[in-house]
């Protein structure tokens, strides 16, 4: 999954890095309004982490940036900035959550994971549908009750599938998502259609029902 962290602090942004990393998450860091915006504009992201005091502006503006442009990310605020005033407007403006500093990267992570649940899998923790299971907090996966060990990137890729069931997903879109800015530097996107063949083959060893059809020239699609 993939954070934005848009905070001018480097230190503190090194530190969440450092920390969803470790988590397994996909980060990249915005450290005032102008980059943040480009890369809003360019990119999607399951979170952005916002800080409200930026260098060249307020975190609000790129808030109601992101929602007049109908972008559905999950928003969460991380701000000095703690009073109920605050936390109101950012909230009444769109954010998923605020989240005053200092705080544990603990509970960062937590709530992180908690709105994403929210947006993508409807609160549940564990994704099932018909034989195949995903337990998202424990990155397991079975089909008919058993085990099928993916690679970290076969299993992120099976969560953005579900997460975006019966919606065509384009190869650069899966590049993207896999390996952040840096697909736009390679020559060719070749490599998502190594993962997802990877992915589709050991479900299928395993059973599966064939829910992961390609759409030609389009590129891939969750049937649920």
């Amino acid at each position: 999954m993939k954070i934005l962290i848009i905070e001018d602090e480097r230190e503190l942004a090194a530190d969440m890095v450092k920390y969803l990393s470790g988590e397994q998450y996909r980060c990249e860091v915005a450290p005032d309004k102008d980059s943040a915006m480009e890369r809003i504009g360019m990119y999607d992201y399951d979170c952005i982490l916002l800080d409200l005091m930026l260098p060249d502006g307020s975190g609000l503006s790129i808030l109601e940036a992101l929602r007049e442009q109908g972008k559905q990310e999950a928003v969460i605020i991380i701000s000095a900035k703690n009073s109920i005033e605050d936390k109101v407007a950012g909230l009444k403006i769109g954010a998923d959550d605020y989240l005053a500093k200092p705080f544990h990267l603990a509970e960062l992570s937590a709530r992180i994971f908690s709105v994403i649940r929210r947006k993508q899998f409807d609160t549940a923790n564990v994704l099932q549908q018909n034989e195949l299971k995903v337990d998202v907090p424990a990155r397991a996966v079975t089909v008919h009750d058993v085990p099928v060990m993916l690679t970290r990137k076969e299993f992120d890729l099976l969560l953005l599938f579900l997460g975006n069931r019966n919606k065509v997903i384009s190869k650069s879109a899966l590049a993207e998502h896999l390996s952040g800015d840096l697909a736009d530097m390679m020559d060719s996107h070749d490599f998502v259609y190594a993962h997802v063949k990877n992915l589709k083959k050991k479900l299928t060893e395993a059973n599966y029902g064939n829910y992961l059809t390609t759409v030609y020239g389009a590129g891939y699609k969750w049937k649920a």
